[in-house]
């Protein structure tokens, strides 16, 4: 794939707000041919698409709740019946359910965290892959959006960052099948950015040397990632450094470390919602 997405069709979940809808405007403002809209609310997505009417552009809206398996399947496969088999998966929908210790977490919230942030993302890509891969033409590209909560174990998020986590192994995962299997036309990318101020993570403390990303720079550093090519996209920086330092320190000075940057208090004020 060219680095642009001209006429292209371009699926993304979660596409009504905040990242997702980054996404969709920087989609259809770079010439997108199709534009595919997941998202629990009809009204919402009515709004999006009419703000992101372009001449030559189709913009098509679906209503799928991805914590309902069969809405997922049904929506898929109504894709691939009307041959809209996307060049662009965006995978943007996510959820956390609170910041409370796991034991206190309802069990319906557990089960819909991993269904939207990590299962979903599974079962769509296994109804879309195999088109993707026979489509002839142009290349491929999947965008996973992880998070560094599955790099960074934090307190308050267990789920979350048990979602996020089994989503970038699987992501990273799929990528080395694909190529190992001969299908480099399609490359898939994962991005695990820290906190975005998009309001899923309203209410957190701030972490030392770890700025609150913008939805506008987030947005723009993974869809550069996507459009490259690249494997995986970690940011800012310091999850890098704290990634590493993880990884060399023994348990207890790590988490002495982390207490002091501010890491394992920084959800304890959180009032968020859905990405």
């Amino acid at each position: 794939m060219s680095r642009s997405v001209r006429g292209a069709r371009v699926l993304i979940t979660g596409a009504t707000r905040g990242m997702g809808r980054l996404f969709a405007e920087r989609a259809a403002d770079e010439g997108a041919a199709v534009i595919v809209l997941w998202g629990r609310d009809p009204a919402a997505l009515d709004e999006t698409a009419a703000a992101l009417a372009r001449p030559g552009l189709q913009v098509r809206t679906d209503v799928v709740d991805l914590t309902e398996p069969t809405q997922l399947d049904d929506a898929a496969a109504r894709l691939l019946e009307d041959g809209l088999v996307p060049d662009v998966l965006i995978n943007n929908a996510g959820v956390i359910t609170g910041n409370k210790f796991f034991w206190e977490l309802a069990a319906d919230d557990t089960t819909r965290t991993l269904r939207v942030n990590t299962l979903a993302p599974m079962r769509l890509v296994g109804h879309l892959l195999p088109a993707m891969i026979d489509d002839g033409g142009r290349a491929k590209r999947v965008l996973n959006v992880a998070s560094a909560a599955g790099i960074v174990p934090n307190p308050r998020m267990s789920v979350y960052a048990a979602s996020k986590a089994a989503l970038l192994t699987w992501s990273d995962t799929l990528r080395l099948e694909l190529a190992q299997a001969g299908h480099e036309q399609v490359a898939v990318t994962t991005f695990s950015p820290s906190y975005v101020d998009t309001g899923m993570f309203s209410g957190t403390r701030p972490v030392r040397l770890t700025p609150v990303l913008t939805p506008e720079r987030a947005v723009a550093q993974a869809w550069r990632a996507m459009l490259a090519g690249r494997a995986h996209i970690v940011t800012p920086p310091t999850v890098h450094v704290a990634r590493a330092a993880r990884g060399v320190l023994p348990s207890r000075a790590w988490d002495a470390l982390a207490s002091v940057f501010g890491v394992h208090r920084s959800m304890e004020t959180f009032t968020g919602r859905d990405r």
